[in-house]
């Protein structure tokens, strides 16, 4: 291995050819992150050395951090199991995360912003961007997408943080974290009981059960006899359990892959299975979590590669890693080991209602998160759900999800957390800025802004058919305002400047309802039936030792009281009031909704699609209204022609670039996008029950 350090601006790249890895080696100054040493394996010009507007050219390091925690040290007391694992001669806990930076090469960039991979995957760029890089390797100007971020100036940076992600293709480069083991005295395995549930969309002898696209802990004994399947139709239902002679677990089919399971007879669409079983040696799963509080320190205080450092740092986080950053915020990593903010600001983009409680105790499986149908008996949703104070009337406890999120000095990263409707349905988003019984609104605390992205689904709509479910999905494009809402965190942080006011559907003033006033306002006659309910999920109870250590000793465990969600009131059309007024809403086509059933050829019709809202269209004239029964006035009755349709969007452009959730950039974007669809609408024919329509490709 060769050390080498490069000057600032050179790529070198035929050396860099020759070289396999370059080494950097970084000592450890007083008060600094446990970063103890960046590996440097890759440097190159990004997209050949494109410029990207204000941020010039970019280049691109891949490297490996090295970490070092100390479990006395205040800032680590949280991470589970800290203490049990391997410890070097100085009694610190050692391991590396592989790291990838994007940033301008000709000057220092302002703002570092981090995106937390979702199960190994780059997903900021996808979203942000238009395109998921290939190989979740940005190499190309075509990874880059639009380059938005690069050409406001951004460095961007991505690491490995978990473990449970299932291998890809050779060629795939996952950021997948090796974590710590935890141990016994003189090494000895930890021993759990863990859980798997799952089901099939059809009959199949063999399933994988771990979680979605990842990974489980296996079996201590192969195939273990003591292990119990069992069966039942719906979460709440009493579990049936399997005779053990009819069913076998089974080696992974690739190497490294998630275990397998066989059954005489198959396994049956409609049933929600879960296996269990003994397993041993449990991943420190904390330490990912440090590891990004602790690469993020430690590039707010180094001077890296002829750079000074930031002047200010974002995380980033959709879904998964949303939910992973709001773990971070409750046990207070993201204040590093000296006592300072790793990050002034942070996205939280579709975490639903936190779900935080999945990231940090003994055998985690951090894929796991429930929605109306699986993973109820996850450890996931919990108490805080808020960034305020409130009380749970349920164990009396008054707690909000900052109370250690403060650094020495008392300050608080500035916060954005945003949700589309999906997340009322699936996600119990509204438990963010309701009391935990819904009987009042809870306004956020003064750091954060919350956002709802009405008629929207937890990613913008890209199904051509129905199937899986039963409508097509929702398009509407909430990718605008998040473009918006990151310049507008960064501005927040760097100047102070107040970001558009927290835009979210309220009990107060009837935008936020139960389910049963939901179907009572819902238009009858358009060809969809709302749910029965969302997602409440139960208070979990996995034992004392759960509460105070971390570890779970009721698997599965005992249910308590639900926590009481609402979801957004529809309006005459269908769709959804209060929150973040989308342009699709201003100007509509149709109902988009928070929801979309499963069809009945995948099992459990009566449950939602995890992910996905429907769009119901409009009529296209008053003729083919009235053959249809449908209530909702059609295309013709609204607009008079193509070009007041046309206006009506400049002018639904306009209120929302006022409004702070559209950039002027975006607004032919917009505007093209919503006129495609209102034209394709009117060439559809109404017998083709395909989305394809709904789509430019």
């Amino acid at each position: 291995m060769e050390s080498v350090t490069e000057p600032a601006g050179c790529f070198a790249a035929p050396r860099l050819a020759r070289w396999l890895v370059l080494l950097l080696s970084v000592a450890p100054q007083a008060g600094q992150a446990r970063v103890e040493q960046i590996d440097i394996l890759e440097r190159a010009p990004f997209a050949l050395g494109q410029s990207w507007g204000e941020g010039g050219a970019y280049e691109k390091i891949r490297g490996i951090a090295h970490f070092a925690l100390d479990p006395r040290a205040p800032g680590n007391a949280a991470i589970v199991d800290l203490a049990h694992a391997a410890k070097d001669a100085r009694g610190r806990v050692t391991f590396q995360s592989e790291f990838l930076l994007l940033r301008p090469v000709a000057a220092r960039a302002a703002t570092l912003l981090y995106d937390v991979n979702n199960r190994g995957n780059i997903a900021m760029l996808g979203q942000l961007q238009g395109v998921n890089p290939a190989n979740n390797d940005p190499t190309s100007a075509a990874d880059a997408g639009d380059g938005f971020l690069l050409r406001h100036g951004f460095a961007l940076l991505f690491s490995a943080w978990t473990w449970d992600v299932a291998p890809a293709s050779p060629a795939y480069r996952s950021l997948v974290l090796a974590p710590p083991v935890a141990h016994g005295p003189a090494g000895v395995s930890i021993t759990g009981r863990v859980a798997n549930e799952f089901t099939v969309t059809a009959a199949t002898s063999v399933a994988s059960y771990a979680g979605l696209r990842g990974l489980t802990y296996e079996p201590m004994i192969p195939d273990d006899p003591a292990a119990v399947l069992t069966a039942r139709a719906r979460p709440d239902d009493p579990r049936r359990a399997l005779a053990r002679e009819v069913w076998r677990l089974l080696p992974p089919a690739d190497p490294g892959g998630p275990g397998r399971i066989a059954l005489d007879g198959g396994f049956q669409t409609g049933q929600i299975y879960e296996v269990s079983y003994t397993a041993r040696d449990p991943f420190v799963t904390g330490t990912g979590l440090a590891g990004i509080r602790d690469l993020l320190a430690w590039f707010r205080d180094t001077p890296f590669e002829g750079m000074e450092p930031p002047d200010q740092l974002l995380i980033f986080g959709i879904s998964q890693s949303a939910r992973a950053i709001g773990r971070m915020l409750q046990d207070g990593l993201d204040v590093d080991e000296s006592g300072r903010l790793a990050f002034q600001g942070a996205f939280l983009q579709v975490p639903g209602g936190g779900g935080a409680a999945g990231f940090n105790s003994r055998f985690a499986q951090p894929t796991r998160h429930p929605s109306l149908l699986e993973d109820h008996d996850a450890p996931s949703d919990a108490f805080p759900f808020s960034t305020a104070p409130s009380r749970d009337p349920v164990s009396g406890v008054t707690a909000s999800r900052l109370d250690r999120a403060a650094d020495a000095a008392g300050r608080l990263p500035k916060l954005m957390i945003a949700n589309t409707s999906t997340e009322f349905w699936n996600r119990d988003a509204s438990l963010i800025a309701t009391l935990a019984d819904a009987t009042q609104d809870l306004a956020p605390a003064d750091n954060t802004r919350i956002y709802g992205f009405m008629g929207a689904q937890h990613y913008v709509g890209r199904l051509h058919g129905r199937a899986p479910f039963t409508q097509c999905v929702s398009t509407i494009d909430h990718y605008l305002p998040m473009r918006a809402l990151i310049l507008a965190l960064e501005r927040w942080t760097a100047q102070g400047v107040p970001p558009p006011p927290s835009a979210y559907p309220q009990l107060g003033d009837g935008t936020l309802v139960s389910a049963e006033i939901y179907r009572a306002l819902f238009p009858t006659e358009i060809g969809a039936t709302p749910p029965e309910q969302p997602l409440a999920e139960p208070r979990l109870d996995f034992g004392a030792d759960f509460t105070r250590f971390g570890i779970m000793t009721e698997v599965p465990p005992l249910h308590g009281p639900a926590f009481a969600t609402r979801v957004p009131a529809p309006d005459a059309d269908g769709n959804d009031k209060g929150g973040v007024r989308m342009i699709e809403l201003m100007v509509p086509i149709g109902t988009y909704t928070g929801w979309n059933q499963r069809s009945a050829a995948i099992g459990f019709p009566w449950a939602t699609a995890r992910f996905d809202g429907s769009f119901i269209p409009f009529a296209r004239t008053a003729e083919e209204r009235a053959a249809l029964h449908d209530p909702r006035p059609s295309l013709a009755e609204r607009y008079a022609s193509r070009d007041d349709f046309i206006a009506r969007l400049r002018q639904a452009a306009s209120a929302q670039r006022a409004a702070g959730f559209l950039l002027d950039e975006d607004v032919p974007r917009a505007i093209a996008e919503n006129l495609g669809r209102y034209d394709r609408l009117l060439a559809h024919d109404p017998a083709d029950r395909g989305c394809g329509y709904l789509f430019a490709d």
